[in-house]
């Protein structure tokens, strides 16, 4: 075994991996030779605020519209639920006795809101009807190298081009028209929008300017469980507008509509903006289009990649040669079904997720939801909002070990929001200081619980889920002002509320979470009800842990002692386990064994300090390692992973547990079962928390970094991926690393550090201590 350190700047290898990716042809295009039949076959662009769904219709275009702020408002009789600190005590009593089924019920009744939340909704459509005849030649594409979309056909023998993209620098939608029909093309253009709760009154159309206006209300019926009264919610106000500007022949704008007559050329400018972000929400418009001003679309187009590729372009992922972009993305993907392997669509859909969340989490923006940012939907599957019990953190697993730190921000910013929300309701109802958030909120931030039942919806873990993504940005960029400034503040709060909330367990004195449950899932009690509440649920205990020990990390970097400090130590101490094995080897999922009543549910809840958490290492704790195999092995055994992101997060898992042949089978099942035509990650319905889960994974597969001052190389290559390389990855201590192979083996590993740092370089049977400065490079040449 041998290897070479080399500590300096070499732009070679840089120029080398931009040279073979021109060269081989990067996997950055999904197209199609037919129009999009229905919306899982739409194509998305977005900016972070603004979306759409091109659905390439060469007769009757559909492009659907979305803003990320279309919610309907607070009702004002919504207040906190009634239950306090006895009602607490009271669901604790019966717990002790084994009584499950009454803890449930009164854990419901007294703290939970049974209204449904509201749900995100879209913008509606922008329907553009051509008097195209005999089309062919068509073709539709995504380049999300580009973040642009192109159709193109020829009708009557005549080509034709419609081209969009939705620009971050000018805050636009912007579609080009283009014709060489020497006739020019027709085309009538209108804004529609799905009927809402106050349709009649709650959306208008009009044209001003010569502009085509479209302004409103997002308005919601509350829905209830039961057949009380639903009253109208109204909410955030909108004004879309749309401009036009030709190349030969006229537009006219008239009864709500814009007719293109004989025009070579025709580009539409969309812009939209709330009252959600901006009081005079309609006068932005205004600005927004004159911002646009007399520039070309060429020139917009230019600024729009410009910007977008300052974060696309920071990875870059080749997995083998084989190249097969000429086929059809629809096709590659039914290839693969009838079980074909397909290493190109393997890293285009990781490049997609890359996209996906440039495209709905910018700066500034709110984070991106259940559905990202595209939802075709007035009452969305799961209301396309906030789920903190995996989904709203799976959204941003990617983040940092793909380079995107900055699009983290959104989410930080809700999550603060959510941190000062939830104070009340940790005093109020739990008697508890700190802060305490549910397992789902909205736009507005509500932290009382929502649940019909105690499996769905009674969760005490979200708050410490949450603060584990601050903690991780932190170990990703070493940002010491971050750290004090942002992630102390909220790691505070959800360390005071977990330390007043956990209680002595009667049975064995050690300190527990109570009530406490598994999320969605349920057992079944000495009684034979199938129940949700237990005393110290294996996640609650594992996030509980967690909290104390990074805030105590984060205390001891910041030179932080008190008494308050002693008391969180003490407490970690006496924390029940959270990892506890049964007699058949797995781990248990509550806090005693219980038969279950759904095997093979699709959450893995007690696995969280496994993964996303970093408590559980092969070296560190090989018994509950192998734990964490058989645990999964039965959940799989049983018919888990029944959803997109479920099979997104056992990818993860399979790469954790070092496991090359697992992690790609769970690969191509996903593709499978869980993936649409536009590569969508489906729930089923559509979710887009597999899709950011999947690009997570197979980073976890190619470097891995959870562990203290450790970096693995390529710990779990499968077969299938024979030669590649990625450049750009993140490892967690400031690290950049460029990898590349062949024959499944190493050639060459680069690693920059962005601060002075020290850590171990693990690789197969190699390891090193390498201690590098700010701003050097380590290369490592295996020659086994």
């Amino acid at each position: 075994m041998s290897y070479r350190i080399h500590i300096k700047f070499n732009p070679f290898f840089f120029l080398l991996l931009f040279f073979i990716s021109i060269c081989q042809g990067q996997e950055h295009l999904l197209w199609y030779n037919s129009p999009a039949e229905n919306w899982n076959e739409a194509l998305p662009l977005g900016n972070g605020k603004i979306g759409v769904m091109v659905f390439g219709n060469p007769i009757s275009e559909r492009i659907q519209l979305n803003d990320d702020s279309m919610w309907p408002g607070n009702d004002p009789s919504w207040v906190e639920p009634e239950g306090n600190k006895q009602d607490l005590e009271n669901i604790r009593s019966y717990l002790f006795v084994g009584n499950n089924k009454a803890a449930d019920s009164l854990f419901v009744e007294k703290f939970s809101r049974k209204s449904i939340v509201r749900s995100h909704q879209t913008l509606g459509d922008l329907f553009i009807n051509y008097q195209h005849e005999n089309i062919t030649d068509y073709r539709r594409e995504l380049n999300i190298e580009k973040a642009t979309s192109k159709v193109t056909f020829k009708a009557n023998g005549h080509q034709f081009t419609q081209d969009i993209f939705v620009s971050h620098p000018h805050k636009a939608i912007v579609i080009k028209l283009t014709t060489q029909d020497p006739n020019g093309l027709n085309a009538i253009l209108r804004l529609s929008r799905p009927k809402d709760a106050s349709f009649d009154t709650a959306t208008t159309f009009s044209t001003d300017e010569g502009l085509l206006i479209m302004q409103g209300e997002v308005t919601q019926r509350e829905g209830k469980f039961n057949s009380e009264p639903s009253p109208i919610l109204n909410g955030v106000k909108f004004e879309t507008a749309l401009k036009t500007n030709i190349q030969g022949g006229s537009v006219a704008t008239k009864n709500n509509q814009i007719d293109l007559k004989n025009v070579k050329q025709a580009t539409l400018y969309i812009v939209n903006n709330t009252s959600y972000y901006f009081e005079d929400y309609s006068n932005q418009n205004r600005k927004d289009l004159k911002s646009i001003g007399s520039k070309t679309y060429e020139e917009l187009e230019k600024a729009h990649i410009k910007d977008y590729q300052q974060f696309y372009n920071r990875v870059t992922l080749r997995l083998n040669d084989n190249d097969k972009s000429n086929i059809p993305t629809n096709e590659r993907l039914e290839a693969i079904k009838k079980g074909e392997i397909d290493t190109g669509l393997e890293s285009l859909l990781f490049n997609y997720g890359r996209y996906l969340l440039i495209a709905s989490s910018r700066e500034g923006t709110n984070p991106a939801n259940l559905q990202g940012l595209w939802n075709q939907h007035i009452n969305a599957p799961w209301n396309a909002d906030y789920h903190l019990n995996i989904n709203l953190q799976m959204n941003y697993w990617l983040a940092d070990v793909t380079g995107l730190s900055e699009l983290n921000n959104p989410l930080f910013d809700y999550l603060d929001r959510l941190v000062e929300s939830g104070k009340s309701t940790a005093s109020i109802n739990f008697g508890c200081e700190g802060s305490f958030i549910p397992h789902a909120s909205d736009l507005w931030v509500p932290t009382w619980m929502r649940a019909p039942t105690a499996f769905w919806g009674c969760s005490m873990g979200a708050g410490g889920w949450a603060m584990q993504h601050y903690w991780q940005h932190y170990r990703f960029t070493k940002d010491e002002k971050f750290l004090k400034n942002r992630l102390f503040p909220a790691l505070h709060e959800i360390t005071k509320f977990y330390s007043d909330w956990i209680i002595v367990d009667p049975r064995d004195g050690t300190l527990i979470s109570a009530p406490s449950t598994s999320p969605e899932n349920q057992f079944i009690n000495a009684n034979g009800n199938s129940v949700a509440s237990c005393l110290g649920s294996a996640m609650d205990q594992q996030v509980i842990h967690e909290v104390f020990e990074n805030y105590l990390k984060t205390c001891e970097i910041l030179n932080i002692n008190n008494d308050f400090i002693e008391k969180i130590k003490t407490q970690k101490n006496k924390l029940r386990p959270g990892f506890v094995l049964g007699e058949d080897g797995r781990i248990l999922e509550w806090d005693r064994p219980y038969k279950e009543p759904e095997p093979g549910h699709r959450h893995m809840s007690h696995l969280y300090g496994f993964h996303p958490g970093n408590s559980v290492t092969k070296e560190s704790h090989p018994e509950i390692f192998e734990a964490v195999r058989k645990t999964l092995d039965y959940r799989l055994d049983h018919g888990g992973a029944g959803t997109g992101w479920s099979r997104a997060w056992l990818i993860n898992c399979s790469a954790r547990l070092l496991d090359e042949k697992m992690a790609h089978e769970h690969i191509q099942l996903l593709f499978q079962k869980s993936i649409s035509k536009n590569l969508f990650d489906l729930h089923p319905p559509f979710q887009i928390d597999g899709n950011f889960g999947y690009t997570a994974g197979i980073a976890e597969m190619l470097i891995q970094s959870h562990e203290e001052d450790v970096v693995r190389i390529l710990p779990v290559l499968p077969d299938a991926w024979k030669n590649g390389f990625v450049k750009g990855l993140k490892a967690r201590g400031g690290l950049t690393l460029n990898l590349s192979w062949s024959n499944n083996s190493l050639d060459e590993a680069k690693i920059t550090s962005a601060y002075n740092y020290q850590f171990k370089l693990i690789y197969k049977n190699f390891s090193e201590t390498i201690t590098l400065k700010k701003g050097e490079t380590y290369t490592f040449k295996p020659n086994f």
